[in-house]
């Protein structure tokens, strides 16, 4: 083997990497695009999924636009405010593709609550309330994360945001928000948990085995 044949090894293995991703990003968007209505919504969501996989610094509207070559944040925003989709039909679809790769018997189950610090008002569930994240009460939203792990890897099956009381007794402001009426005032942030939970054993735990294998919960501090 020459010089230039042994320098020009780790570049091939790294296009052969970067083609199979491709190839694997193609099939899971193939996989969730009939949740999208509009072609220009399925066109959209593949974009915003090659943006998330980038190497961007922080994955938010103006960096997500700025590393796929659009003038500002507005297709990402659309997207994710305005575009008419499926989220829960998404998340189940993403949660069989990861327990397909991923799932195995001693899978375990993880627990994450989560602040993201904000500002302003309008953001759905932004309170002054405590943060883990700040380690104080900031002005913030609240996520709750249920995260699927095995020796294969880790990934994300579900989301629960929690709304304080603050906002659940003002529907005008929910409605704007685009919060459904149906979502009422949890007294501890747990509920979002248990929700998590409930909805994964529905779905997700009958694709690892059907119970057979004892998933175990880990609850993040």
């Amino acid at each position: 083997m020459t010089t230039t044949e042994r320098e020009a090894e780790p570049l091939e293995s790294e296009l052969s990497t970067i083609r199979k991703g491709t190839e694997e990003l193609a099939k899971l968007h193939a996989r969730i695009a009939p949740r999208f209505r509009r072609a220009e919504v399925r066109t959209r969501a593949q974009r915003f999924l090659e943006g998330l996989l980038a190497p961007v610094e922080r994955k938010n509207g103006w960096q997500l636009a700025e590393e796929l070559g659009e003038p500002g944040p507005r297709g990402v925003q659309r997207l994710l405010a305005d575009a008419d989709w499926d989220e829960d039909a998404v998340r189940d679809d993403l949660r069989a593709y990861l327990i397909e790769h991923l799932g195995e018997a001693n899978g375990v189950l993880v627990l994450d609550e989560t602040g993201f610090i904000k500002k302003g008002k309008k953001s759905a569930g932004v309170a002054r309330q405590y943060s883990g994240t700040a380690g104080r009460r900031e002005n913030s939203q609240i996520g709750v994360f249920l995260l699927y792990a095995s020796c294969q890897g880790a990934g994300f099956v579900d989301r629960e945001l929690y709304l304080p009381q603050e906002w659940t007794v003002d529907r005008v402001r929910c409605r704007e928000a685009g919060i459904p009426d149906e979502v009422g005032f949890a007294r501890h942030r747990g509920a979002g948990a248990t929700h998590a939970l409930t909805s994964f054993c529905r779905g997700g735990a009958r694709q690892v085995g059907g119970g057979r294998h004892g998933l175990r919960l880990r609850r993040d501090a």
